[in-house]
């Protein structure tokens, strides 16, 4: 089975959701970014658990409409995370602490971040994600930072090469209110895109651990 990298730098990325999507045409430079990033590490902090029902369109080029999947993401403390497609295809992503395991229709397969370079840096970028020290870290993204009256949108640009061949940048949209996320995208070098938009959002409730067994 050939790992999809891409799938678990997406992963990575998703913090916390919402229910809508919001124009972005009035954005400005936001006012105070420190402040965001604060109230940000803050609302992480105190952030037990995630589920979401989430829908993903994949804009490539040479299609004339995006491709359109479905699944549910979850997250528990700490370092718990379940990434689940359930249409048009199943495919699964497991982390829980160093473990990685992944499994699409017919294949299964187990990682250990600590034996592999790359992993790791998924890893370390998962934690940096959920404590909110990501955006307190510029030295591998370029981060910009705008908003409107209702939400923060933050854009990183990879200072990592490696990255930087799969994604040209990544914008996040943070809903203002609860500082959950309302969409994620994703940019690519030949201008395809993937735009997740999350639903259903409940924080705080039980999840059981059964959702990060390797089955």
């Amino acid at each position: 089975m050939t790992i999809n990298f891409k799938k678990l730098i997406y992963l990575v990325i998703f913090l916390h959701f919402s229910s809508f999507c919001i124009s972005q045409n009035d954005l400005k430079t936001m006012s105070e970014p420190d402040l965001f990033k604060s109230k940000l590490k803050e609302f992480s902090a105190t952030t037990k658990s995630i589920e979401s029902t989430f829908i993903q369109n994949k804009n490539l080029s040479i299609l004339a409409k995006p491709l359109i999947s479905k699944g549910v993401f979850y997250y528990k403390k700490d370092k718990k995370v379940r990434w689940e497609y359930t249409e048009p295809f199943k495919y699964l992503i497991i982390i829980n602490d160093t473990k990685i395991f992944i499994k699409d229709k017919s294949n299964s397969k187990q990682y250990d971040t600590q034996s592999n370079k790359m992993f790791q840096e998924l890893n370390n970028f998962l934690i940096g994600c959920i404590t909110g020290e990501l955006l307190n870290n510029n030295k591998d993204f370029s981060i910009s930072f705008k908003e409107n009256s209702k939400l923060y949108n933050v854009e990183l640009v990879p200072k990592n090469i490696k990255m930087s061949k799969m994604l040209t940048k990544i914008v996040i949209n943070f809903n203002k209110n609860d500082l959950s996320v309302d969409e994620l995208k994703m940019y690519e070098q030949n201008n395809d895109n993937t735009v997740i938009n999350f639903y259903n959002k409940k924080l705080n409730t039980t999840v059981a651990d059964e959702k990060f067994n390797f089955n």
